[in-house]
């Protein structure tokens, strides 16, 4: 089995918004790398402003050329001058960083510029680590001085979400702060054992938390 499955391609409208899976992409061993459009859920998010992602206008069309290299666009760029410390940031394995589909999963190719992001499936094995965010953090208004970076973390997981079957409620003690980003949470369904989560990176929006990074770890 792959370390990394499925990626999603996720769009929001905006920080606070419920975050819609509206594209998959996968390796096909007939194929190659192949995107497609998931139509269940491009209703939602097209009444709400989504378009098609450039390069891939047609949202009926299954993709198979050219997908990897259209995407990986949104990859880090060899020159920049804080390479080492986006590198670090993302807890990248760098005998893996030519790997397009590996660096898109673990970067979640964010860019300022827009409302998407890629979120991989990981499958479990000793040794995973990744970077997640907490998700619900814009509107519970919690004090940043809650917690700190490297603090541990407790979880657990919510199958009854309304909105997520595969929710992880993420706690600092007995307080919850929110839930590990959808998608990146279905790894913790996949085995019996424990995850590490810790405090990545905080940013702070006058006296509250604004985003936590966290790293998950098997």
């Amino acid at each position: 089995m792959s370390k990394i499955g499925n990626i999603y391609l996720i769009w929001r409208k905006g920080p606070g918004s419920r975050r819609i899976v509206v594209g998959r992409i996968k390796k096909n061993s007939s194929q190659g790398t192949v995107f497609e459009y998931i139509q269940e859920n491009l209703g939602v998010a097209e009444r709400q402003g989504f378009f098609s992602y450039t390069g891939f206008p047609d949202v009926k069309k299954v993709y198979t050329e050219n997908v990897i290299d259209i995407f990986s666009q949104r990859l880090s760029k060899s020159e920049r001058n804080d390479l080492k410390d986006f590198y670090n940031f993302w807890k990248v394995d760098l005998s893996k960083k030519t790997d397009f589909y590996y660096m898109l999963s673990q970067t979640q190719g964010i860019l300022p510029i827009d409302n998407f992001e890629f979120l991989a499936d990981f499958n479990p094995y000793e040794g995973l680590v990744f970077i997640s965010e907490i998700a619900g953090l814009t509107n519970a208004k919690i004090s940043s001085d809650l917690i700190s970076v490297g603090d541990t973390l407790d979880y657990k997981l919510n199958p009854n979400n309304q909105y997520d079957e595969y929710s992880v409620e993420v706690y600092k003690n007995s307080m919850l702060l929110g839930h590990v980003k959808r998608i990146h949470s279905k790894v913790f369904y996949k085995t019996k054992h424990r995850f590490t989560l810790k405090v990545h990176h905080i940013e702070k929006n006058t006296g509250t938390l604004k985003r936590v990074f966290i790293e998950i770890k098997i």
